[in-house]
């Protein structure tokens, strides 16, 4: 049997946290930048706890009105302070609950800036220094942010989504295009089994490109990951691969 990590974006105001973590095994917590405040990340934390599945920072660009997946052009040091806060909110209950933080993943729009954009990938290397022996940073393979990461010592995890199509520079096919999101269950088993057992990602134009990955990710917002989620707990042990940590 191979395990694997499947990861989701909680505390986001869908309000299906209690249907998705006992199918999961790390978690997501939105922070405050696109989404969740102190009430959410507490009552998102319990459940986690309960079900036992690892916890992640999951800060963003501070806009919550496009939902953190618009790119915006900040000061480098209230960028920083934006982050940092999110994060340490976050923590801040954590701590009172006595669990640690496992992991940080940007969110959206920040998410594609620091793999493609080695300054801001910086930045936010820069901002979260004090966590790196700490708690592992979930990044894309062959990205600028997963390279300097690596150079500067922090932990990493690669990630890919299972619910997302692949453009051949293993960049995420865009939102605008109908073809980025795969809704499908027996798709997304598809697309997941071709990564797990062939080490690469059927990329949008039939292409098989190498990649490395430690975590999978389903987007908690998309309409159909219970079902995509349901599906694969049924079918994935048929292929000899279990969702557990």
């Amino acid at each position: 049997m191979i395990n694997i990590d499947i990861n989701c974006d909680i505390g986001e105001g869908v309000g299906n946290e209690e249907e998705l973590l006992p199918l999961i095994t790390s978690c997501n917590i939105a922070c405050g930048g696109h989404a969740g405040d102190a009430d959410t990340m507490m009552k998102s934390t319990l459940l986690a706890k309960e079900h036992r599945v690892l916890i992640g920072a999951h800060p963003s660009y501070p806009d919550r009105a496009n939902f953190g997946r618009t790119s915006i052009k900040m000061a480098k040091d209230d960028l920083k302070k934006s982050i940092l806060a999110q994060i340490e909110d976050l923590n801040t209950v954590l701590k009172t609950l006595g669990i640690s933080l496992n992991h940080i993943k940007p969110h959206g729009a920040l998410y594609n800036d620091v793999a493609k954009d080695r300054e801001l990938a910086l930045v936010f290397l820069d901002t979260i220094e004090k966590y790196k022996r700490e708690v592992f940073l979930y990044v894309p393979y062959d990205s600028k942010i997963a390279e300097e990461a690596l150079r500067s010592g922090f932990r990493i995890k690669y990630e890919a989504f299972a619910d997302r199509n692949y453009n051949e520079d293993l960049s995420l096919v865009s939102r605008k295009v109908p073809m980025a999101l795969i809704q499908d269950p027996k798709a997304v088993m598809d697309h997941l089994l071709y990564m797990v057992t062939k080490g690469a990602v059927l990329t949008l134009s039939g292409k098989a490109v190498k990649i490395e990955v430690d975590t999978y990710c389903l987007h908690g917002d998309s309409p159909s990951t219970l079902q995509i989620l349901a599906y694969l707990s049924k079918h994935l042990p048929e292929n000899q691969i279990l969702i557990k940590k």
